[in-house]
């Protein structure tokens, strides 16, 4: 393997040299990951467990869902949760002057 040099190199090839270095180094811990991940699985089989349930006890964690805290009286379908950013209609009517306590399930 040859050296390189990036004291003789222009601020173009660097940039260049840089970005196929990241890619590179993608590249091989992607690679890695995928070898110890299969000896760690191997390893599990070896024991009789499966990996998942290892890790996570086999079963993914449910998402909880929030309540419905408003509903667009409009458009029931339309419901927002009141985390996160308010939705257009919500949005719109309270610009126009409606309290946000109207639209409240």
């Amino acid at each position: 393997m040859s050296r390189i040099d990036p004291t003789k190199m222009s601020y173009k090839d660097l940039v260049a040299f840089k970005r196929r270095l990241d890619a590179a180094i993608c590249v091989k811990r992607a690679d890695q990951a995928q070898e110890v991940k299969a000896k760690l699985a191997a390893l599990a089989q070896k024991s009789g467990f499966n990996l998942s349930e290892l890790i996570d006890g086999g079963k993914r964690p449910a998402k909880r869902k929030s309540a419905v805290k408003y509903r667009n009286p409009k458009d029931p379908s339309q419901t927002w949760t009141g985390r996160g950013r308010r939705p257009l209609w919500l949005a719109d009517a309270v610009g126009k002057g409606t309290k946000l306590d109207s639209f409240a399930v």
